[in-house]
């Protein structure tokens, strides 16, 4: 019992487990699927006779009916299968970010108030993650206190992310900071 509990967990059960080019594969039958679902379907509202003809009732019906369910279930599979494919990407985005230079993190998190903010981060820290001048610490040389209340982490996307919450909440002005963008 125990070998057959190793087998489930290594073996390759979800669509967590599949590689992106897995997943773009099975989206691309997905989707050539329902092509032809969708074909067959609109052959038959044009030729609605053959639902009503008793040479082809039979066989019409079946097609329509087939092809309607196998269109809502494949429908289904490439919504998962998209899902899961914007997950990855997701994943990917998150990864890269958080090893992210101090000025691309700056810059993501910051949007239009980039470049003030290299600038408050440059003359605050150097943009180093690793300052430290007392009790003030990171990218942004925030206090304790402010650490407590923003958060704080060691890479400089969490700083960042700190920071930008006192900056929020502080009114977008810079005025928590010694070092002024337009110094």
């Amino acid at each position: 019992m125990g070998a057959c509990a190793l087998i489930l967990l290594v073996l390759p059960t979800t669509a967590q487990s599949q590689t992106q080019a897995q997943l773009g594969a099975q989206l691309t039958r997905h989707l050539s699927t329902m092509k032809k679902d969708r074909q067959v379907l609109r052959f038959l509202q044009n030729h609605r006779w053959l639902l009503s003809d008793p040479r082809f009732a039979a066989s019409a019906k079946r097609q329509l009916r087939a092809h309607t369910l196998s269109l809502a279930r494949t429908q289904n599979k490439a919504a998962a299968a998209r899902r899961a494919l914007e997950r990855r990407k997701q994943v990917r985005r998150l990864a890269a970010l958080q090893a992210a230079t101090p000025s691309v993190a700056i810059c993501h998190v910051f949007g239009s108030y980039c470049q003030q903010a290299l600038a408050v981060s440059r003359c605050e820290s150097g943009l180093q993650t690793t300052a430290q001048n007392g009790q003030y610490l990171g990218l942004f040389q925030m206090g304790s206190n402010e650490r407590r209340l923003f958060g704080h982490g060691s890479t400089a996307l969490e700083q960042v992310k700190a920071a930008h919450r006192y900056f929020v909440a502080s009114g977008r002005d810079w005025s928590p900071w010694s070092c002024k963008p337009w110094r």
